[in-house]
Order: structure tokens, then sequence, then C-alpha cells
């Protein structure tokens, strides 16, 4: 708002005008001095403008300026109190001997797709080489807190159109030790499966990103890797917004607080998805 040459008194100074304006600062020339106050603030407080339709003109900005002051320190707190809680998170990892990533994520071939259905299992595959080529790929932080994440890229498709076709936790009597077949077992009670209709909409990469390379979308080799447990806990929240059976959604709740009490994670405190897909 441009107020230069405008008309104001001050408390202590008397009668002046404005000479000098910018975001920050007003400049008044007083009788016997110059002086610079602090834009908006030290209007109402110390100066007051005499032209009346300039200044309640001016007090609107100022209170939209005070809406928008409010709206930041806002976000500052919450900012302040969301790094607490992470901090506090990563403490009771540590202290549970947690890792932050333990979940692992799959990519299913056409072979596995037919039954990981009906046998509730996975392979991570074989060590192709060195003096254990043939045993077992075991994947070092799969534990009973481990959730198996379930993904599929159709051959026709890119591969940001990945989907999650489902997911399971790892059988709670799971020791980190896989049997001579090499499968990750699931969980008697916590296992989901989308329809075709609800992959469409559960995107891999709405909630994976690569920290140093957050617009990368690549799945360049590998049978599977580590998932953030966060991560976790919002595609079963998505899950449970997607899902119309109330038998399944109470499903996909029971799988969630199972979930949060397995990882540490306060349930009512996930935040959104902001994977590659969703980077700006």
């Amino acid at each position: 708002m441009n107020l230069l040459h405008k008309e104001i008194t001050h408390k202590v100074f008397g009668e002046g005008d404005i000479v000098k304006q910018d975001e920050s600062f007003i400049t008044v020339e007083f009788n016997d001095d110059v002086k610079t106050f602090v834009y908006p603030d030290a209007f109402g407080r110390f100066i007051k403008l005499k032209d009346q339709d300039t200044a309640r003109s001016l007090k609107k900005v100022i209170a939209a300026k005070e809406v928008e002051k409010a709206e930041l320190e806002k976000k500052r707190r919450e900012e302040k109190e969301r790094q607490e809680l992470e901090q506090q998170r990563r403490e009771k990892l540590k202290n549970h001997k947690i890792h932050e990533s333990s979940q692992i994520v799959f990519w299913l071939d056409e072979e596995e797709l037919q039954n990981v259905f009906i046998d509730w299992q996975v392979s991570p595959g074989r060590i192709q080489s060195g003096k254990n080529k043939g045993e077992p790929n075991r994947p070092a932080r799969l534990s009973p807190n481990s959730a198996v994440l379930l993904t599929v890229r159709k051959p026709d498709k890119p591969e940001t159109d990945r989907q999650i076709i489902g997911l399971y936790m790892v059988d709670e009597t799971f020791t980190g030790e896989l049997s001579d077949d090499g499968m990750v077992p699931a969980h008697a009670k916590f296992r989901i499966k989308l329809t075709d209709q609800e992959a469409e909409k559960m995107l891999f990469w709405n909630y994976y990103v690569n920290n140093n390379y957050p617009h990368r979308k690549t799945w360049n080799s590998g049978k599977y890797r580590y998932f953030d447990n966060i991560w976790t806990a919002q595609i079963l929240k998505d899950i449970i917004a997607l899902k119309k059976n109330d038998e399944e959604v109470k499903a996909a709740e029971d799988f969630l607080e199972y979930f949060c009490k397995m990882n540490v994670l306060d349930m009512d405190n996930i935040p959104e998805a902001n994977g590659a897909l969703k980077q700006s």
C-alpha cells in the first residue's frame, strides 16, 4: 500500500510526512528530525494517519498481515513439534533396536503373482555369486516388525505406474532366519489383498522417494528394496480410506494398529504421503 507523502501524527514526535517507504519500514519527516519506523507495526501503536479513508484501508492491510503472521507462526510451531516427535520416534527406534526402514517391498514376477495370495509367502531370491552362491538371500533388516509390500508393474506400463497389490506382516514367530526354501512367511492375521480397481489407485511412487534424488522414479534392478516404516503406515491409512467393506476396513485398521505398535509409531500423527510422484 502506497503511503508516500501521507500526513501522520506520532504520539511523541507530533505531526509529520511519510517521505520513504519499503516493505518493512517507513521514513517520516518531522519538523526537526527524520525517523524510521517498522511497517506496518508502528501504525495503531505510535502512528496514526490523518486521512481516514487511507487509515481504514491500512487497517485491512494490517489485519491481513496479522493473519498471515499467525499462520506462519502456526506452521513454525507445527514444524517444531513434528521435528520433536520425529526425534522422539528415532530415539524410541534406537532403544528398541528397530531400523527406521525395516519394511521390505518386492517386485513380483508373473509366477509369484499367481501364487502369492494363495501361499502368502514370497522369496527374496538366491545369492548369485561367491561362497554362499545358491543360498537364500536373507534381507538383514527383516524381522517380526516388518511388513512385506507386494508390487507389480505391467510390461506395457512405465515404472511410474507400479502398483501396490497387497501387503502382509512377517509371521510373528519369524526369527530372521529363512527356511531352506528361502520364503518369507506371512502373519496368520495381518494380510491385505487389493482388488484390481483398488491397486490402480495405490501407486508405489506416491510413497517411495529417494531423498538424494527426490524426483527419480526408477527401479533398475534387484528383487526387493527396503521401505520406510512411516511410508508403510501411510499406505495402510490410504487403504483404510479406500476400502468400502466394513469388515475389510476393520481388518486394515487392526493391521495399522498392530504395525504402529510393532514399529513404535504414533498412529494419530502419521504425515501425508510425499513420494516421488508428489514432488513438485
